[in-house]
């Protein structure tokens, strides 16, 4: 949901409570729906709007991770109101001692200390506050957090040579952006005649609990992943992976679980355009990663994992070769810190090549 939906509470959209099961919220919404449906307000300019949030709303409790992330926002801002209710009523203790104390005779000196206490409260309070915002929200989506670089010997993964066959490689785990799909097979530096030896490529997978089942299962036989080294594309995990683990959300048994999970809050990320270097465009199974290619395109970052009784996602726009009319200094610095991100990691690729 974008940032103006997310301000408007999914639970008071489908007049459900927070406790409210799943077959609850689908309930809610199958009556909620029939109400504000496009169709059945054909006089309402506003019903398509109405229609959009509910399915949004719909998907977001839904979905187990993101309604845990919901409902922790909610909390927060829950007890930040009842500390400030809290605060309000002390403070107006404060002030009514403050002006008995005037009327003593105590005068400017105790009206400073009591200003100067009341001040100290409030800074306290924020601090609490933004203490507990940080422990509770989980931490942004990255631009790389559902990449993984693979590395395999062409000897023994001689199929592996297009996009189609990456992503049909690695459909167990998931599905992937394969219309972005990096793949280096370069020949030996001091043999350039000869076919190349090993290859590397960075696929990007729509949702990071298959990234993260993808890089769990780096070189394990019984995964099928024999002699396939598959890491993290940003050298490190993700973020949001070890804010799962500090909740408690994401463990040994969770490898399985957390393909359904976490999806990062952003659900539209432009690309810029694609290197020459990508060995073709593919089209299969599975999808691929936003990285280079000469035609355009957008990845995208599902916020939702897929349940049966889910609307669809909307529908990737591709991004225009020019500068759209209209986009802020912002968005455009934004896409440019990420097409430069995805120009470091191919050239890491082409320097390791290089040098080996």
């Amino acid at each position: 949901m974008s940032n103006t939906d997310e301000e408007t509470n999914p639970y008071e959209l489908l007049g459900i409570t927070m406790a409210a099961t799943d077959g609850e919220i689908k309930t809610a919404y199958r009556q909620r729906s029939l109400k504000v449906h496009p169709d059945r307000n054909r006089g309402n300019p506003d019903a398509a709007r109405q229609f959009h949030n509910l399915n949004q709303a719909y998907e977001l409790l839904l979905d187990p991770l993101r309604r845990l992330a919901l409902d922790a926002k909610l909390r927060v801002k829950e007890a930040r109101k009842a500390r400030f209710a809290n605060y309000d009523a002390k403070r107006r203790t404060l002030v009514d001692e403050l002006e008995e104390r005037e009327r003593a005779e105590e005068g400017r000196r105790m009206r400073e200390e009591k200003e100067k206490e009341l001040r100290r409260v409030e800074e306290e309070a924020e601090r609490a506050a933004e203490r507990a915002r940080e422990e509770m929200e989980p931490p942004p989506p990255g631009d790389l957090d559902t990449t993984v670089r693979l590395k395999y010997p062409l000897a023994k993964h001689s199929d592996l040579t297009t996009a189609d066959a990456l992503a049909s490689f690695l459909s167990s785990f998931g599905d992937v952006d394969k219309s972005s799909i990096i793949l280096s097979m370069k020949p030996p530096k001091n043999a350039p005649t000869k076919p190349p030896k090993r290859a590397i490529a960075l696929v990007q997978f729509l949702r990071i609990g298959d990234a993260f089942a993808a890089v769990c299962a780096s070189g394990k036989r019984e995964k099928g992943m024999e002699d396939v080294e598959i890491s993290w594309a940003g050298g490190k995990e993700p973020p949001v992976l070890d804010w799962l683990r500090k909740k408690g959300k994401l463990g040994t048994a969770d490898v399985e679980a957390g393909k359904k999970g976490y999806e990062a809050d952003s659900t539209r990320k432009m690309d810029g355009q694609r290197t020459s270097t990508e060995t073709g465009a593919s089209t299969g199974p599975r999808g691929t990663l936003p990285q280079f290619s000469e035609s355009r395109s957008s990845g995208t970052y599902s916020s939702f994992p897929e349940f049966v009784d889910t609307p669809p996602l909307l529908p990737r726009q591709p991004l225009q070769a020019s500068t759209p009319a209209g986009l802020d200094y912002q968005s455009l610095t934004l896409m440019r810190l990420r097409q430069a991100e995805r120009e470091r990691l191919e050239r890491e690729i082409r320097e390791q090549e290089a040098n080996e």
